[in-house]
């Protein structure tokens, strides 16, 4: 069977629609780490300049290879007119939910943009906390640039993390999984348990047992 090539639907049209109404800086934001069972939840926003080509292959991270993600994001730190991250720790998603912590993260990564946005292209999320005139696009990081753009900002930002977590705590194979529950990381938690970036409200990090005596 002949696989069929991958085609990006990677667009600017949701940039040039803000535009057209008067907008200038234009953000995309995107997080990633939601799901992770360690490590934090990180969240980018991306303000693209309008006169710089896009990376080529540009796409939702999730589509792309480790090498795609790092040399787009490079690209992108060169060519944009301004990136910030965000991220919120284990400790703080427990004391709140992964909702929250995913919102504080969003709002972080917009504060540390220099110069301010002055509108926002969200992935699936609608961020009451900030007044900015925004949008919520489902599938933004496969379709809108910018939110590609933070998905791959925010992916390569927390992956380097992990992989700095991997000396730390060489037992859990973090370089590897980055946080998620694959069997590896599930069999070595069950081995070890939880380790202080685990997220320990999440199900699969603690064992009934740990659960009762915490």
């Amino acid at each position: 069977m002949i696989r069929r090539k991958r085609v990006s639907e990677i667009c600017t049209a949701f940039e040039d629609e803000a535009r057209a109404r008067g907008h200038r800086m234009i953000a995309g934001v995107d997080e990633v780490g939601r799901g992770a069972l360690a490590g934090p939840v990180v969240a980018a926003a991306v303000i693209l300049d309008p006169d710089a080509p896009l990376p080529e292959g540009l796409d939702d991270s999730k589509k792309l290879t480790a090498a795609q993600r790092e040399r787009i994001a490079e690209e992108l730190k060169a060519t944009a007119l301004c990136y910030g991250v965000g991220l919120i720790p284990p400790a703080e998603i427990d004391s709140t939910n992964i909702l929250i912590a995913t919102r504080r993260a969003m709002c972080h990564a917009l504060d540390d943009l220099k110069p301010c946005a002055d509108f926002l292209l969200i992935d699936a999320l609608q961020l009451r906390e900030v007044a900015l005139p925004q949008r919520a696009i489902i599938r933004g990081d496969s379709i809108s640039a910018s939110i590609a753009a933070a998905s791959v900002i925010a992916k390569t930002y927390r992956d380097a993390l992990m992989r700095d977590y991997e000396q730390t705590y060489p037992q859990y194979g973090f370089a590897a999984h980055v946080g998620y529950g694959t069997r590896a990381h599930l069999a070595a938690l069950r081995t070890h348990g939880a380790c202080p970036i685990h997220r320990r409200s999440f199900r699969g990090v603690l064992s009934p047992t740990d659960t009762e005596n915490s």
